[in-house]
């Protein structure tokens, strides 16, 4: 505890120096938490809302935006495919499942999708309180939807036409909450369920002129993309290349459109890893620097220790000591720091109703952390407590 003490006023004698490794630590390792947060938190909700969804089929345009539109809910989709093809692909002997998805409206920023129970049966959704619709104009509303709007089952509200938010609103169709579903951790908690017919009614009774223009606006349904699961691993070699060369409609493959998404997304993190990278190699370089001159500072101090009896293991063990209480001061820091900017950015999102993302959770691979703040403090520790044990009592004395 003697030795904890002296290291501990050794390193706030110089206030600045230490401040300055302090901080160049702590942004190293802050850095390298951020990323271990943000992306495995990201690769858990890709693997969590893609599971059992074998392709996506759509309107022509980007692969990329149709998964991220149909799947996550993150972007809009490139138009809308005709109802009587999806019911061709329903009948194909290759689809085990088909799940319609119908957008357009959204409800304070959620979006409202129009869909079948498959959908919610699909995650495993359970209800937390309420039912499942049995007609058009009935909704189910995921946990976070209900918690930031304080919808609850007998609730109506009016939904807002486009995507994006600040559309006009549907005054003349009411929804009725059914039901509210219990957290799931997916995609469903930040959406409104309800049937597909539903959408059809908001919008063709928004356009349609007379009763004729309403039959002509039923034969031409649409819908905007399908969720569709295989019945065998073969149909993901001739399904998709069905549909992209004999119909007008594309199909997706979400594994190889996220694969191509994380790679890109890689560079980045790669790049704020490296970030921290320098920024630890700068810090090591500085706390080698500062104890190397502080050892050669302290000599007297040094020697006068050894001359009270402190063995040569001691005085290198006070070095190695502050080095450690710099490194476990700027661990905390930059765990702290790191989950701050974890749940910062969660919180944008949040706003933007994206993906999920926290800074209040601890993972496994953060111990790693804690690991190497040590062992670059050790490291840079390591010569200048090999100097202070190898300090020669008597010549420093005979000098003075």
């Amino acid at each position: 505890m003697k030795i904890v003490a002296i290291a501990f006023r050794y390193l706030w004698s110089r206030p600045l120096a230490a401040a300055l490794n302090l901080l160049l630590l702590a942004l190293g390792l802050a850095s390298i938490t951020f990323v271990w947060i943000t992306s495995e938190q990201l690769d858990r909700a890709f693997d969590r809302d893609l599971a059992g969804i074998d392709v996506v089929v759509g309107a022509k345009g980007s692969p990329l935006q149709l998964i991220l539109a149909g799947v996550f809910h993150i972007d809009v989709p490139p138009g809308n495919i005709p109802l009587a093809a999806v019911q061709e692909m329903q009948k194909d002997p290759r689809v085990a499942q088909l799940i319609p998805i119908s957008l357009g409206d959204t409800f304070r920023g959620f979006r409202i999708v129009g869909t079948s129970p498959a959908y919610a049966a699909h995650y495993g959704a359970e209800l937390a309180q309420g039912a499942l619709w049995t007609k058009a104009m009935q909704t189910l509303v995921g946990a976070q939807v209900a918690k930031y709007t304080g919808l609850a089952v007998g609730n109506t509200f009016y939904g807002s036409h486009g995507l994006g938010g600040g559309g006009h609103i549907h005054g003349d169709f009411p929804y009725t909450v059914t039901g509210v579903l219990a957290p799931c951790g997916c995609v469903l908690d930040r959406l409104v369920l309800t049937a597909t017919e539903s959408v059809w009614k908001v919008h063709e009774k928004a356009t349609a002129l007379d009763d004729e223009d309403q039959k002509i606006l039923e034969q031409e349904r649409e819908i905007t993309l399908a969720l569709i699961t295989y019945k065998s691993p073969l149909a993901a070699v001739t399904f998709p290349r069905f549909i992209n060369t004999t119909t007008e409609m594309q199909a997706a493959a979400p594994a190889v459109e996220i694969t191509r998404l994380l790679r890109m997304v890689g560079v980045g993190t790669d790049v704020l890893r490296g970030f921290g990278a320098v920024l630890l190699l700068t810090a090591a370089l500085s706390v080698f620097i500062a104890l190397w001159n502080a050892v050669r500072e302290r000599r007297a101090d040094l020697a006068m220790l050894r001359m009270l009896g402190a063995s040569p293991y001691k005085v290198a063990g006070l070095v190695l000591v502050e080095a450690l209480l710099l490194a476990a001061m700027a661990t905390a820091l930059g765990l702290l720091c790191g989950h701050l900017l974890a749940q910062l950015v969660g919180s944008w999102l949040q706003a933007e109703r994206s993906l999920p993302l926290t800074g209040w959770i601890w993972l496994p691979s953060e111990w790693w952390v804690l690991l190497l703040g040590g062992v670059v403090a050790t490291l840079a520790a390591a010569l200048p407590a090999w100097e202070a044990y190898r300090l020669d009592v008597t010549t420093l004395l005979n000098h003075r």
